[in-house]
Order: structure tokens, then C-alpha cells, then sequence
């Protein structure tokens, strides 16, 4: 995972729940690329067949409420998001983004700095995030070296893979 993300941004509001990222229809379907083709389909129509790798999805508060299913995050890292950025996320949507490899970051206020189509830029290991379309900057906590580690990695499985096969014996 690169330590600064650059992409333009997509926005959605507060209580944005799992249904409405990967309605529960599609709960059958384990293929990224299968998936990426239903993410936010009534929430957001155009999303799944106009975001691009990188790009960066500002939301309010809450977001991922609801089923803790791991597909929400998922679809979202198939489409290739750079990072979800939101004023709060529900728990358990915030671990299974870190878990899966997905850049999840607690910036409150953030949904208020941004619109739909300006560019963000996220420096993760400092803890800036900047709407470079405005010329506006926020500060967030930067992410912890072991959550950089999991992302770096692709996810928490590919993390213990990886520690595995190069342990001794």
C-alpha cells in the first residue's frame, strides 16, 4: 500500500449501511469481479462502471452500519478503491476493511471538505488529507505502523501468510 493516495473522489452521506453497498441479493456471489458489478448499484448507479483504481469514496457518519458482512468492504476493494474515508465507521465495517486490505480512515468533518468529482490526496503515515480541486486540508490520526502493515500486505491473511513463510521453521 502506498503511504499517499491520490484519487478522485466519490461522496455519500451518513448511515450508509451494507445493504446499500452490496444488496443482500448478491450475498452469493464470491468473485471480486463478480461483485464489483452490483457495488452501490441503488445507491449509487454509475459507480460500479465509472470508478477507477484509486479512487476515493468520502462519506458521513456511520458508515457500513448494519450486517456485518465482509462482502460490503469487499465489493469495495474489487472496484480497486484507494481508501474509504468517513467521519465515522460502524465497527465492525472499520475491521473487515483493514482485515480484507481495504484503507479505512476516521477524518470527523471530512464529509464537509469534499465533493463529488474534486481529487483527495492522503498522506497516511502523516495523517493529511487534502482536497487538491479546493486547496483545503485536514488532519486525521495517522494510521498506526500495524494497520499500515496489514494494508501493505493486501490484508490481514496475506499479513500472516507472509510472516509464516518467512519464519524458520
Amino acid at each position: 500500500m502506498k503511504a499517499i493516495i491520490t484519487g478522485k473522489v466519490w461522496r455519500v452521506g451518513d448511515q450508509v449501511d451494507t445493504d446499500q453497498l452490496i444488496a443482500g441479493k448478491y450475498l452469493t456471489i464470491i468473485d471480486p469481479n463478480e461483485l464489483r458489478k452490483h457495488v452501490m448499484e441503488d445507491l449509487l448507479p454509475e459507480f460500479s462502471k465509472q470508478a477507477q483504481a484509486g479512487d476515493i469514496l468520502i462519506a458521513g457518519e456511520n458508515f457500513g452500519c448494519g450486517s456485518s458482512r465482509e462482502h460490503a468492504p469487499a465489493a469495495l476493494k474489487a472496484i480497486g478503491l484507494g481508501a474509504v474515508v468517513a467521519d465515522s465507521f460502524a465497527r465492525i465495517f472499520f475491521r473487515n476493511s483493514i482485515n480484507l486490505g481495504l484503507a479505512a480512515i476516521e477524518a470527523p468533518q471530512v464529509d464537509k471538505l469534499f465533493r463529488t468529482g474534486d481529487t483527495a490526496e492522503i498522506h497516511l503515515t502523516e495523517g493529511v488529507l487534502r482536497n487538491l480541486t479546493l486547496g483545503k486540508e485536514q488532519r486525521f490520526a495517522p494510521l498506526p505502523a500495524h494497520i499500515l502493515d496489514i494494508l501493505d500486505a493486501g490484508g490481514l491473511v496475506e499479513k500472516v501468510r507472509r510472516e509464516l513463510a518467512s519464519s524458520p521453521g
